[in-house]
């Protein structure tokens, strides 16, 4: 048994070794990587063999909240900790600028048991082809193709992904919380701070290839255009503007509704029984979703970057046809969405912040709706960490 626990020792730690602690064109999964958005094309590390990293992401919630409404039908929330979470994370760089990804949940609020999230190939060179192959664009170009989350809008790269929650300076995400994880391939071209997205999806979150009555499937179409410039050493200034549509009557539910991981909020809006012993309240209260179909989406976000001070705003419209009937037909709703966030990152390399948030969102599932339905949050939050690791 020493025999074999000095052997398995011995093989890990050269395994260890033998892992690289960067990766190409990568963004980091710490605190390097919080105000990273596209991971940049700056070609500064060169390929020396098949390396292999594996991280993860662990995250302990401690709750304790308290909820009330005019019906009084709420459950009573108390105070203690939430199952915990945690990501497995693997990063293979196949070759020179080809690198794969893979995300699994080890344990999320939806799913208690190991599933994979899913995964993608990117590519930043096409010298596996041919040694200088298209070498120009690719200077600029970034591919990717997979089955996982998509460049859809800026506000996905400060969102907590189950127990991913480095890059999100409070609990929970936004209240149209912009995130799908579908079979997908985009197009990235960045060049002196300029920035263009095209990219395609099944629109699919559940993949199968059953056809019934209830099918509708349309592929969904995505770009995003902007500027990410640093004026000087102390500032940074971006602007980017994102569109969405998906013209199926099955398919467009998913881009606010694609978070299979569950919120981060435990039991909020959960009633209690009614007469009938009928309770509401799931895994993912405490976000919205209008489950506008034929869903057509535009997301405008600012980002400036001051010192450590930083702002981050989203203004999105989201419109569609959600199937519900009215007198007039089915009609055309709408809602709109605004955030903004202030961020102030201080103390020995920024290990240290004060942030606040405040979310809107407003509108109609249809016209003839007589008012609008509006959710507003505030957050405000602060934290200290380690230093970073990679």
């Amino acid at each position: 048994m020493k025999t074999i626990l000095l052997f398995l020792s011995c093989t890990l730690a050269a395994t260890l070794a033998a892992q690289p602690g960067q990766l190409q064109f990568f963004r980091p999964n710490d605190q390097y990587g919080l105000t990273t958005f596209e991971a940049a094309k700056a070609d500064t590390l060169p390929f020396d063999r098949v390396a292999v990293r594996v991280g993860g992401d662990f995250a302990m919630q401690f709750q304790g909240l308290g909820q009330s409404n005019d019906a009084g039908n709420l459950v009573e929330l108390g105070t203690n900790f939430n199952l915990p979470t945690a990501n497995l994370n693997l990063d293979v760089q196949l070759s020179d600028g080809l690198r794969m990804h893979l995300t699994t949940y080890l344990s999320s609020r939806h799913h208690a048991e190991a599933w994979v999230r899913g995964g993608y190939l990117q590519v930043d060179k096409l010298d596996f082809i041919a040694p200088g192959f298209l070498a120009g664009l690719m200077e600029v170009a970034t591919l990717r193709v997979g089955m996982d989350e998509f460049n859809y809008g800026d506000a996905h790269f400060r969102r907590t992904d189950n127990a991913r929650v480095i890059y999100n300076p409070f609990v929970g995400n936004y209240l149209m919380d912009a995130f799908s994880t579908e079979a997908f391939g985009e197009v990235t071209l960045q060049h002196h701070g300029l920035l263009a997205v095209i990219g395609i999806t099944n629109g699919k979150l559940n993949q199968n290839v059953l056809v019934n009555d209830r099918s509708d499937n349309h592929p969904s179409f995505y770009a995003k255009a902007g500027i990410d410039q640093r004026v000087n050493d102390e500032l940074r200034m971006r602007l980017t503007v994102s569109v969405y549509t998906n013209p199926g009557q099955t398919t467009g539910t998913w881009l606010y509704g694609g978070d299979r991981s569950g919120s981060r909020y435990y039991g909020v809006l959960h009633t209690v029984a009614d007469s009938l012993g009928q309770t509401q309240g799931g895994d993912f209260e405490g976000r919205f979703n209008a489950r506008f179909t034929k869903l057509v989406a535009v997301q405008l976000n600012p980002f400036i970057q001051y010192r450590g001070l930083e702002f981050f705003g989203i203004l999105e419209r989201a419109a569609g046809n959600n199937n519900i009937p009215t007198p007039e037909g089915n009609r055309e709703g709408a809602f709109t969405q605004l955030a903004g966030e202030v961020v102030y990152r201080f103390g020995r390399g920024e290990r240290f912040y004060l942030a606040g948030r405040y979310n809107t969102v407003r509108g109609k599932r249809t016209e003839s709706d007589p008012e609008d339905l509006t959710i507003n949050r505030l957050n405000h939050g602060g934290a200290g960490s380690s230093p970073p690791t990679s």
